[in-house]
């Protein structure tokens, strides 16, 4: 049974989890009921993070526009342009056994595309949650719902995988930010 996380909870992944090797991260969430004429597209990325919480490089920036990290250890499945239907409305393939030794964060965060032209923010999005799946047998082994703490944010960090003394752990963060997606990439060193 998948353990349920709050804000700011850390748990254990790999040292729960003998053997683990490849998850899959699921997104998910709905939209408020909004009428501002312009549909929502909300878009996951991942930061392949080094000790300083930064970049090696542009390549370590994997969403929409750059699939498949060059390691090979990440791989985003698509964009979802509306975020209809039930369950992951965006996925993402880790291969743990290929995450390159100077990687030690992988962030996961959800930005909305347009968000300043369109006048949307997250105060406006609602059953956001994250989850993690064992590849191998299907089995959800962590979820975080993130809740309605949201207003005027247009990008959120919603959580992320770590090393810590060889072990793989997760970090729910659910921390917003304004700005979106170019907020983001300069807090982690990417040039958006």
């Amino acid at each position: 049974m998948a353990v349920s996380l709050k804000k700011g909870q850390k748990v254990d992944l790999t040292k729960t989890n003998p053997g683990l090797k490849e998850i899959l991260i699921g997104l998910g969430w709905d939209v408020n009921k909004y009428d501002g004429g312009k549909e929502f597209d909300l878009d996951s990325s991942v930061f392949m993070l080094n000790a300083t919480g930064k970049v090696n490089s542009d390549d370590d920036f994997v969403f929409y526009g750059n699939l498949k990290h060059v390691s090979g250890a990440v791989e985003h499945l698509g964009d979802n342009l509306t975020g209809a239907g039930e369950g992951d409305d965006e996925q993402i393939k880790i291969d743990l056994s290929k995450v390159p030794d100077n990687i030690e964060k992988i962030d996961f965060t959800v930005t909305i595309y347009e968000a300043e032209e369109r006048h949307q923010n997250f105060g406006q999005v609602e059953n956001a949650f994250i989850r993690v799946v064992n590849v191998a047998n299907n089995e959800e082994l962590i979820r975080y719902d993130l809740g309605e703490d949201f207003s005027i944010e247009t990008a959120v960090v919603i959580g992320e995988l770590y090393r810590n003394k060889g072990e793989w752990k997760f970090n729910a963060i659910g921390s917003g930010f304004s700005g979106g997606l170019a907020s983001l990439g300069k807090n982690y060193g990417v040039n958006v």
